[in-house]
């Protein structure tokens, strides 16, 4: 942007300041990259805040799951852009990840498959490693607990079938369903994925603990095998 065409924040119409627009008006109007402004205060010399930060936006293709993924160096790349800003920016990001954690543990009945995607998304579905999770239900469908069973690499992860059942029987549940992601965002089965849910399915069966559905997550869709007739 050249110095001729650039116009500090200071100068315009009262209802276009971001942080005026916002009291006036209320957040809804804002558009993303005005938010962003509020959250970095100010732009450089030649640049204001909010075009700061629609450039920041084009670099991620004005998609908010990949800016909360950007670092602290990545963000101090952008000219305008220091420690501090970098870091209010991350630290807004987390909070939005956290606020849709919280919205989806009021989701505690479980009708669907897209209801399970709904609770786990916000936890693993943007995660750069696998992560087997466990959700255990009571005999109306509602998840009494859920858990971590295992940790892996960007290959996979493994399972302790005696585990899964020693909390479901810790947790008085009737019913569990298997969840895990796939950091690489493909929606689709392997080999290893349907021999474990084959073990654990036939030792829940044995202990009349149904296995309802085993559901793969990424961070935009899911892939259920109950949905797909594996089961």
């Amino acid at each position: 942007m050249s110095e001729t065409s650039f116009c500090p924040i200071t100068n315009w119409s009262e209802d276009d300041k971001p942080r005026e627009k916002l009291m006036l008006k209320g957040k809804s109007v804002l558009s993303d990259a005005e938010l962003i402004a509020i959250l970095i205060g100010s732009g450089s010399r030649n640049e204001s805040a909010v075009d700061l930060s629609k450039r920041i936006l084009a670099s991620v293709n004005h998609n908010l799951n990949a800016l909360g993924k950007l670092s602290i160096a990545q963000l101090m790349n952008f000219k305008g852009i220091g420690e501090a800003k970098a870091i209010s920016i991350i630290a807004a990001m987390e909070l939005g990840r956290r606020r849709r954690s919280e919205d989806a543990v009021e989701l505690t009945k479980i009708t669907s498959s897209k209801a399970v995607f709904e609770v786990m998304q916000p936890i693993i579905g943007e995660l750069p490693h696998e992560e087997f999770w466990v959700l255990f239900l009571n005999n109306s469908n509602k998840i009494l607990f859920k858990t971590q069973l295992s940790k892996g690499g960007m290959t996979g992860t493994m399972v302790d079938v005696r585990i899964v059942f020693k909390i479901a029987f810790e947790q008085n549940a009737t019913a569990i369903i298997l969840t895990h992601n796939h950091p690489s965002g493909k929606l689709q089965a392997s080999d290893a994925d349907i021999q474990i849910t084959k073990k654990i399915k036939t030792a829940g069966q044995q202990l009349d603990i149904p296995v309802l559905d085993h559901i793969i997550i990424t961070e935009t869709g899911y892939y259920s095998f109950a949905d797909e007739g594996i089961f």
